[in-house]
């Protein structure tokens, strides 16, 4: 565990003396005069300019320029189009039956509405056997008592207060001096940093001069690759594909009225406002035109670029070579509809007319119903007792009497007004009567009230 060294935080002194021993300390003595060993730390030394820096990089030097050659051209190989017809079968078109398509009809079985002209008998059962009755409300069995405080002192103590121990806090010594005396004399600001530290003398940056700029006097070397591997063949110009513009319609003027000659109404426009722009004021300085392109530009002597064109006299005089690959592939093809794929029927198709009859209708047999017996009685016997309605609902109701709320008339029924919670009820108390002195006196009870 780590001892600290430092006082504990207590308002009393416990006499233990503080350790300022720690785990390390107790567990690694130290032995005779052995020294640690020293840092491998290089130490801080300040590096003088030896000499200037070689600006020959590893790059440069293994680095060897070597000749670039040109890639061969490969030459493109004849094309040479492919004998025989091309099958435009599918499996689609072999598998496919076409048949006939329906309107499919729905399953949704016919509304019914079933209707009757009897009159609706509106009355529960609730409210035509239910019957008020008169009750009288049941007395409280609650034995009321006053509340009388006792008269002894509570004497049990407390947890804190049996093992609680007052004890003196010993102040810490204080580490002021008595007397503290001002020196005479000046105040000596002189540092360390002020008395050790030497001036030295800064020498001047070096600054590299700005070599000259020296013009090339080859001429300069603007053919690329492309314009010298590639030269244009000549040939004749391409036909245009896009067909020829036909007017469709006739040269005579329009005799009739447009849909926008008969709804256009007009309108009366104002005048737009004009605006007038400012009148122009020439500045009175002088106008610098001088700038760092104009300043550092150094003019080059550069001959003009030789023209790609090829000299107007120069044609051929051979047939021109118009076949491509598009035309010589795809070639229009006659093309005739082919046959149906399907495959013979093996079940017949009956030629008869067809007869609508089910396997449930050949095979059902009607049977005539009988009537289930009535066990009504044919004469019933009229008793000359009287009929006993009586339930046990009616037997064990006893009806409450209601209560009126204390909030609309609090003063005539006894109550007095207690608070308001913050939904917005009211609160009040009964107010009890004078009574003779008994053993315990009630609290009143708190009442809510209609808001």
């Amino acid at each position: 565990r780590h001892r600290c060294c430092h006082r504990p935080t207590k308002i009393y002194d416990d006499g233990v003396q503080p350790s300022h021993k720690t785990e390390y300390l107790e567990n690694y003595p130290g032995y005779g005069n052995i020294c640690p060993p020293e840092s491998c730390k290089p130490k801080p030394e300040l590096q003088e300019d030896r000499a200037r820096m070689d600006g020959t990089t590893t790059f440069k030097s293994d680095y060897l320029p070597y000749e670039i050659l040109t890639r061969p051209f490969r030459p493109q190989a004849e094309y040479r189009p492919k004998s025989g017809k091309i099958d435009l079968g599918t499996i689609y078109q072999r598998d496919y039956n076409p048949h006939k398509v329906g309107p499919v009809m729905l399953a949704r079985p016919r509304e019914r509405k079933h209707t009757s002209d009897a009159k609706v008998d509106t009355i529960p059962t609730y409210r035509d056997d239910y019957r008020l009755w008169q009750s009288q409300r049941t007395e409280s069995c609650k034995v009321e008592r006053d509340y009388e405080p006792p008269s002894e002192r509570f004497g049990n103590p407390s947890t804190f207060q049996d093992d609680y121990i007052p004890k003196q806090p010993n102040p810490p010594p204080s580490c002021k001096p008595c007397d503290s005396m001002l020196p005479e004399g000046p105040f000596d600001g002189n540092t360390i940093h002020r008395t050790a530290y030497i001036v030295h003398e800064m020498k001047p940056l070096f600054v590299r001069p700005k070599e000259e700029y020296k013009p090339n006097d080859q001429p300069f070397e603007d053919l690329t690759t492309h314009q010298r591997d590639f030269k244009g063949m000549p040939g004749e110009q391409a036909k245009s594909c896009k067909p020829e513009s036909r007017k469709h319609g006739s040269d005579d003027p329009f005799k009739g009225i447009t849909e926008f000659q008969d709804r256009y109404q007009p309108y009366l426009v104002t005048a737009p406002e004009s605006y007038k722009p400012k009148e122009y004021v020439p500045p009175t300085d002088k106008m610098d035109l001088k700038s760092s392109n104009r300043l550092d530009y150094v003019k080059h002597k550069v001959a003009p670029r030789a023209p790609i064109k090829p000299a107007p006299g120069r044609k051929n005089v051979g047939p021109f070579q118009g076949k491509t690959t598009m035309k010589e592939d795809y070639q229009p093809w006659r093309v005739c509809p082919q046959g149906l794929a399907k495959k013979e029927e093996e079940i017949q198709k009956p030629s008869g007319k067809f007869a609508s009859l089910t396997t449930f209708r050949s095979h059902y047999v009607p049977h005539q119903a009988n009537p289930p017996q009535s066990f009504k009685p044919v004469q019933p016997v009229a008793t000359g007792a009287p009929f006993k309605d009586e339930t046990l609902y009616r037997t064990e109701y006893t009806p409450k009497k209601k209560e009126v709320c204390p909030g609309f008339n609090p003063d005539a029924m006894g109550y007095v007004y207690v608070n308001t919670d913050s939904q917005g009820h009211r609160f009040y108390r009964r107010v009890s009567p004078e009574r003779p002195r008994s053993d315990c006196s009630p609290v009143p009870e708190e009442v809510p009230a209609v808001s």
